[in-house]
């Protein structure tokens, strides 16, 4: 979002839902549920019947207007389905459409395995979070409160003023049991006065953030390292309380599983907390910014795993692009390949990838020496091309 331009951002709030909106909301849900998994048994046959088709016969589709027509017709036989409104179920549709459709064109685009989205799968009872989306003719906020279609009215907690009238809203339910309203409104761009500094940051591990200001630096937080005690504590009485197969679950069992959630939820929050003030600094003192492109799903898999997820760095960086683009800020995105192999004050590239015990970099052709991650987040100012005057600096040559 440029500088005045209008955009969207969702505004979320908590709600405080009666016994009456909670019976509500739970048969609403029960209803999306099942015209979800309709969808998904629809897909599932038309994708047999397609595959076992005679050479030269007629595809199958299963098109946003076919589960449309499905839904009208199964609303038309079925008085339990025409009870609840029309507005959450044709968007659960929608959403199915959407989730099929990302999945097939992963499949068609050939992408990695590991990066394709699944199929939409079927959402069982007693796992599946609820979560509805309502249209504009669905929902309208009067005297304070959410009045959604279908007589359902939720009391909000407006910890903060809705700058513009919704266009949507998702009212959904977290792993803790806490009732939520997703506003989305459109928003304009609030551009901060130019201070003339340009700033490089790279990711990694021991630090989160590493940038050419020391200031700006992010340090690792840790915040699922000080809560492991906790967490180990409540899964070993979840392992211990887990009920055998077609048994129901212990008042024992659904405590520590919602402790456990509870400990989850604290620790998610500490990161957006951290990485968002971390972000509005770096936003804040800097005009143009250079980012690693980092992807740090590939550090799953390694030793550092547990490490790497706890620092959050995806969070972190959709959190300094979304601030920088709030505040009308230039955020490059640079490709990470080589960045620890380039010397950031001559362009020379080392003939063999460094080891990740080797944390000083020497350039073998203009002699300097700096940290590692140091001369990774100048590499990124440099091929942003936004080195400072101040500073020699010498084109790579390279894209």
């Amino acid at each position: 979002m440029e500088s005045g331009d209008a955009g969207f951002a969702r505004y979320t709030y908590r709600l405080r839902v009666s016994s009456t909106a909670l019976s509500g909301l739970e048969a609403e849900w029960a209803r999306c549920r099942w015209v979800w998994n309709e969808c998904v048994a629809k897909s599932r046959q038309r994708s047999v019947a397609n595959r076992t088709r005679p050479e030269g016969g007629e595809k199958v589709t299963c098109g946003p207007a076919e589960l449309d027509r499905m839904l009208t017709e199964a609303r038309a036989a079925m008085p339990w389905l025409r009870e609840g409104a029309s507005v959450p179920q044709q968007q659960i549709v929608r959403d199915f459409a959407k989730s099929r459709t990302k999945a097939l064109n992963d499949v068609k685009d050939r992408l990695p395995i590991k990066r394709r989205a699944g199929m939409p799968k079927i959402k069982k009872k007693r796992e599946a979070l609820p979560s509805m989306n309502y249209t504009r003719r669905g929902f309208r906020i009067k005297d304070g409160r959410l009045h959604l279609a279908g007589g359902i009215v939720l009391m909000v907690v407006w910890s903060r003023d809705l700058p513009a009238d919704a266009s949507s809203v998702r009212v959904y339910r977290d792993s803790v049991g806490h009732w939520y309203a997703s506003l989305v409104v459109p928003v304009e761009a609030q551009p901060l006065p130019a201070v003339g500094r340009c700033i490089g940051i790279d990711w990694g591990v021991t630090e989160t953030a590493t940038t050419t200001s020391d200031t700006h630096d992010l340090p690792h937080p840790e915040h699922g390292r000080d809560a492991r005690v906790k967490l180990t504590r409540y899964q070993r009485q979840m392992a211990r309380r887990k009920p055998g197969r077609g048994q129901g679950a212990s008042k024992g069992y659904l405590r520590a599983q919602r402790s456990t959630a509870k400990a989850h939820k604290k620790i998610a929050r500490q990161r957006q907390d951290t990485g968002r003030k971390w972000a509005k600094a770096v936003v804040r003192d800097h005009d143009l910014i250079a980012v690693e492109d980092f992807r740090p799903k590939f550090l799953a898999k390694t030793t550092m795993a547990r490490k790497a997820a706890d620092a959050a760095i995806g969070a972190t960086k959709s959190a300094l692009i979304e601030m920088g683009r709030k505040h009308g800020r230039t955020v490059h995105l640079v490709h990470p390949a080589h960045t620890t192999m380039d010397c950031a004050n001559c362009g020379a590239r080392a003939k063999h990838a460094l080891p990740l015990s080797e944390r000083i970099y020497t350039c073998t052709s203009c002699g300097v020496s700096t940290p590692r991650d140091k001369n990774s987040a100048r590499v990124m100012r440099v091929r942003a091309g936004l080195c400072p005057a101040d500073v020699e600096c010498v084109g790579h040559g390279r894209p």
